[in-house]
């Protein structure tokens, strides 16, 4: 038997179809792969966030703890810690002894939740409470005669408040200044959203941290009264003496504040962000891929990192 032949095609007629390797992707199929790993991009920045909230802050806060805590030993062994506010127009002498938002003011220890002279820092921003608790700035000094009020996170940023609402009645509570040590003793735990009557005890501190670690909504308050205080190895019912100057607060400062200016610099860094990521597609493109990566991806880490940092800021403070 013979081989069949295939006789060429004649006048006119096509040839057999060849396929083109080199032929160029459709135009859909490009927007659609453009589509994809921009959504995987976001989905990654996102998880990253998360990350960093409940994760990666916590390490940001342990170490300005480390440095705020070296700070308050010092000024405390020379008895220069702050004794009240900022006053405008009204320097103090020395300077140390009036506290800027960011500044040490005292040590807070609560045994029955492990917490042991943990710095807290004078306000409530979100930004003042990435570093610990914070001072409620227009509420006296912990140990001062009156309210003094403290906030501290719940689930970010180390959440030194996380087991606060596990104290009981008759728990104990201390705090170091540079005016002596306050010694305080629970007397109520309650919730925002079923408020308990007030104590009218004129000299008490007051814990306050969000009810929830993911959506808080309500916050849960902690009430103590003055026991007495210490100075020298001499105990007294008598609290320290205030500066008698109590400044305003902003809205972001008041329990489950936000910061919505932080809103501006998301968007600066968020513009960066599109910014090094293109510059760092053209230099892949105009030098070798590894190098044009040991180039980029320390700016951009750098970038993101300050994008979460504002982001953080317009959540609520206390979670």
């Amino acid at each position: 038997m013979t081989a069949p032949t295939t006789s060429p095609p004649g006048p006119g007629l096509p040839g057999p179809a060849v396929s083109r390797a080199g032929a160029r992707p459709r135009q859909s199929d490009t927007i659609v792969r453009s589509a994809g790993l921009t959504l995987t991009l976001l989905a990654v920045l996102i998880l990253g966030f998360v990350g960093y909230l409940y994760f990666l802050s916590g390490l940001q806060e342990a170490r300005a703890q480390t440095t705020l805590f070296a700070t308050m030993r010092g000024e405390l062994g020379l008895a220069l810690a702050p004794t009240g506010p900022v006053i405008p127009g009204h320097p103090a002498s020395p300077a140390s002894l009036a506290a800027a938002p960011g500044d040490p003011v005292a040590l807070l220890s609560v045994p029955a939740i492990g917490i042991s002279n943990m710095v807290v820092v004078e306000g409530t921003s979100p930004e003042n409470l990435t570093a610990g608790p914070g001072h409620l700035r227009d509420t006296p000094l912990p140990g001062q005669g009156g309210v003094s009020v403290v906030f501290g996170r719940r689930a970010t940023f180390g959440a030194p408040f996380e087991r606060l609402p596990q104290l009981a009645k008759g728990d104990t509570i201390a705090t170091t200044s540079s005016q002596g040590v306050a010694n305080y003793q629970v007397i109520a735990v309650s919730d925002s959203s079923k408020p308990v009557p007030f104590s009218q005890l004129p000299n008490q501190l007051l814990l306050v941290t969000a009810d929830s670690r993911f959506a808080p909504a309500h916050y849960i308050e902690v009430e103590a009264k003055l026991v007495n205080v210490v100075v020298a190895d001499a105990k007294s019912t008598t609290p320290f003496q205030s500066s008698g100057y109590l400044p305003s607060v902003s809205a972001a400062e008041t329990a489950l504040g936000r910061d919505s200016f932080a809103l501006i610099s998301a968007m600066a860094w968020a513009i960066a962000l599109a910014a090094a990521a293109l510059a760092g597609s053209f230099l892949a493109a105009r030098w070798a891929r590894w190098p044009a990566w040991v180039v980029a991806v320390p700016v951009l880490l750098a970038i993101v990192w300050n994008l979460y940092q504002s982001l953080s800021a317009l959540l609520p403070n206390l979670q």
